[in-house]
């Protein structure tokens, strides 16, 4: 429980039986609402990468595997027309300001225009990630290795 919620709670229960020791009428308080959160859009995952068990990252709402692209280093994006109908890129939804990814994920997040996609193109350590059309459920991650410039996002990424 967070220590603000404990202290009114106890001064609330306190001025309650006041009020009826009084000869007041107990009035039931509207219920404490959570504050909204937004869900996180990266989190991760274990999957078999070529062979071997990795902690992997992933889309949060599908689970599937995030990739990056060799050739994007320092942040930009070069898959751009027919690579983008193989690997569409995690875009931040709209209204979203902020890349949220789980607590295990060490490094940073970050987002650039990408005008082809329409739309902010989420980066983690400075790679723009990307999604494979040919995996087909959480856990494939058949783009590993694809054109020997194609690979899995890890949570040790290192800055690109």
């Amino acid at each position: 429980m967070t220590p603000g919620l404990s202290v009114r709670g106890g001064l609330l229960a306190a001025l309650l039986l006041a009020a009826v020791a009084c000869g007041g009428t107990a009035v039931t308080p509207p219920p404490v609402s959570p504050s909204p959160s937004v869900a996180p859009l990266v989190k991760t995952a274990t999957a078999t990468v070529a062979g071997t068990s990795k902690t992997i990252l992933v889309g949060a709402t599908t689970g599937m595997t995030l990739y990056y692209f060799t050739p994007d280093k320092g942040g930009k994006t070069t898959c751009t027309g027919g690579c983008l109908a193989n690997w569409p890129p995690l875009l931040l939804p709209a209204g979203q300001t902020k890349v949220i990814a789980t607590s295990d994920i060490p490094g940073k997040f970050t987002t650039l225009t990408n005008a082809e996609a329409s739309g902010q193109q989420v980066l983690y350590q400075n790679w723009p990630l990307y999604f494979w059309v040919k995996d087909k459920q959480p856990g494939d991650a058949t783009g590993e290795g694809v054109g020997g410039k194609w690979f899995v996002a890890t949570p040790g990424l290192a800055a690109g």
